[in-house]
């Protein structure tokens, strides 16, 4: 499998406050072929997606930040880079965080634990893309 450039990689970031877990889906991404971004909690995501030169694809973060919400980084971010993609992480199942009303019922969300597959599934739902990656 080659690798396509890197000016034609979707650009990811991905946003947790466990430096492990965010590591690990920076892995996962990039080995199949996404460019990334990482932050640690919202002060450090929201000035990446404001400062950023290139695109940014799609937005990963779980929905339990210091400080903001999952769900109010995404409003924030959907703001400045309208039409992103967006995946929640949660250990939450969905009708339980739709009911709390932390996302949206047509928001895409991977419950903790998760593969690779189903991030990247996730992904591409976010995206609209059923062939990237």
């Amino acid at each position: 499998m080659s690798e396509a450039p890197v000016a034609e990689r979707p650009t990811v970031l991905v946003v947790d406050d466990e430096e492990d877990l965010r590591d690990i889906m920076r892995r996962m991404l990039e080995r199949r072929g996404y460019a990334t971004l990482a932050a640690g909690e919202p002060d450090e995501a929201i000035p990446i997606c404001r400062d950023h030169p290139g695109e940014i694809n799609a937005l990963i973060t779980d929905l339990t930040l210091p400080g903001v919400s999952g769900g109010d980084l995404a409003k924030t971010v959907r703001d400045l880079r309208p039409g992103i993609g967006v995946v929640f992480v949660s250990g939450l199942p969905k009708d339980i965080a739709v009911s709390k009303g932390q996302i949206e019922e047509d928001d895409v969300l991977v419950k903790k634990p998760f593969t690779a597959d189903a991030l990247l599934q996730a992904l591409k739902a976010a995206l609209g893309d059923t062939d990237q990656a």
